[in-house]
């Protein structure tokens, strides 16, 4: 492995006391006492190690968390160690709405060197009712190499493992309380993950019973091949192992899967028919995934298009694109509308990553469409009062939810056209250069 690397990796694995932060720290402090860590390890503790998932206090407990971060940086500096565990802390998600997060936080002796929020919240335990869900990661940079992490519930999807290993990271840290119950799981995931990606795991579960979840225990380093390294049982107990970069080195010199990324799939398959789209959307809805629908005549498109696009997808887990075909464009827009026709708008509609599926209609609104798919979610632009927008009788009715978005950028398409026409009429267009 080249350049320098954690030589060793472990975890504080112990019962959380609900809602006592004075006793957790002091748990936390005497295992790393137990333990005495080598320099330069990296040590994973549980996840919320500090206050155990304690919903009601959980506005009052992130505002502890800066003096949290302090204590651990106070415990990183004493052992000259990096530690690792998931908190709750305050801040702005992606869409710029303040919400409380499950954040994990890599905390050095100078400090905090980075964190990851979680992505998958946990609805069997109400988590997405009080957290809100991270961004989009990268892996952690610290002098010792980049990490990848994973809060509990994550190491259910690989894609967010693989993410962070196609960056660069060569070591993924879990900080997790995973029930007992479905311990069996926690292990055959942990080992998947590791051999999928040829990358060394650290794995922190909290063990005893915290609140009403009897939790699994277990916690595991794991070499990039799936071979355990070290392993706890079901109590508490402080462990390390040294993580052999050579390993890892000899493992991708052979075949390298995480390097392997091709681009497989046809973006023109999202083009669908209305009767097609109600039949694609029957198994995504049977499954319990949630299905979002906005609306558009999407004519050149723009950036203030597609960072309303991105954030309409972020309302479920799947986004439906209804677009005016041509004949609907020039009955809304006028003569000279659309600039690109149906085809051309679908197709680059269906290029974008956050864009499940591109139906066309005729008609003036997409009612029609509406009521045929019933959304989860109807997204709209925020200059439309909720009471003028199509189709939000109907979504309510069905149980669904009406979300308005502002648009990021201060664009539209008319003014795009009248730009390219200026530039034109200047002779500054691109046939009349000098």
């Amino acid at each position: 492995m080249s350049g320098r690397f954690f030589p060793h990796a472990g975890f504080l694995q112990f019962s959380i006391t609900l809602g006592d932060t004075a006793a957790n720290v002091r748990k936390a402090g005497e295992l790393l006492q137990r333990l005495n860590p080598a320099a330069d390890s990296l040590i994973v503790l549980p996840e919320l190690w500090a206050s155990g998932f304690d919903y009601p206090r959980a506005g009052e407990l992130a505002e502890k968390t800066p003096v949290l971060l302090a204590k651990l940086q106070e415990f990183a500096a004493r052992y000259s160690i990096f530690l690792g565990g998931s908190m709750i802390a305050a801040g702005n998600g992606a869409d710029g709405e303040p919400g409380l997060f499950n954040t994990f936080f890599l905390v050095g002796p100078e400090g905090i060197a980075g964190l990851y929020r979680k992505q998958h919240l946990f609805g069997l335990w109400e988590e997405d009712r009080f957290f809100s869900r991270g961004g989009c990661p990268g892996p952690i940079t610290t002098p010792l190499g980049r990490i990848g992490a994973l809060v509990c519930y994550d190491l259910r999807f690989p894609e967010t493992a693989r993410r962070q290993c196609f960056a660069g990271a060569k070591l993924i840290v879990v900080s997790a309380q995973w029930p007992r119950v479905r311990l069996d799981h926690w292990r055959i995931l942990l080992r998947a993950r590791a051999v999928e990606n040829q990358v060394f795991i650290a794995a922190c579960n909290s063990c005893g019973v915290t609140g009403e979840h009897e939790l699994g225990g277990h916690s595991m380093v794991i070499g990039p091949d799936g071979t355990v390294l070290t392993g706890a049982g079901a109590g508490e107990e402080a462990l390390a192992a040294g993580l052999p970069g050579a390993d890892l080195d000899r493992l991708r010199s052979r075949f390298c899967p995480v390097a392997d990324r091709p681009y497989q799939k046809n973006d023109r398959d999202k083009i669908i028919s209305m009767a097609a789209l109600r039949e694609r959307l029957a198994p995504v809805r049977d499954q319990g995934s949630r299905i979002a629908f906005t609306n558009g005549c999407f004519d050149i498109l723009h950036s203030g298009h597609a960072a309303y696009l991105e954030r309409a997808r972020k309302t479920a887990d799947c986004l439906v694109v209804g677009l005016n075909s041509d004949a609907s464009v020039r009955r809304i827009k006028g003569g000279g509308r659309p600039v690109n026709d149906q085809t051309a708008r679908a197709r680059v509609l269906a290029a974008l990553g956050c864009v499940d599926f591109v139906v066309l209609f005729d008609e003036d609104t997409p009612i029609t469409l509406i009521r045929a798919i019933l959304p989860d979610v109807l997204v709209k632009g925020a200059d439309w009062p909720e009471d003028e927008i199509v189709g939000a009788p109907e979504v309510k009715k069905a149980g669904g939810r009406v979300v308005r978005i502002a648009f990021e950028h201060d664009l539209s398409t008319t003014a795009v056209i009248h730009r390219i026409q200026s530039l034109g009429s200047t002779g500054r267009g691109e046939n009349n250069k000098p």
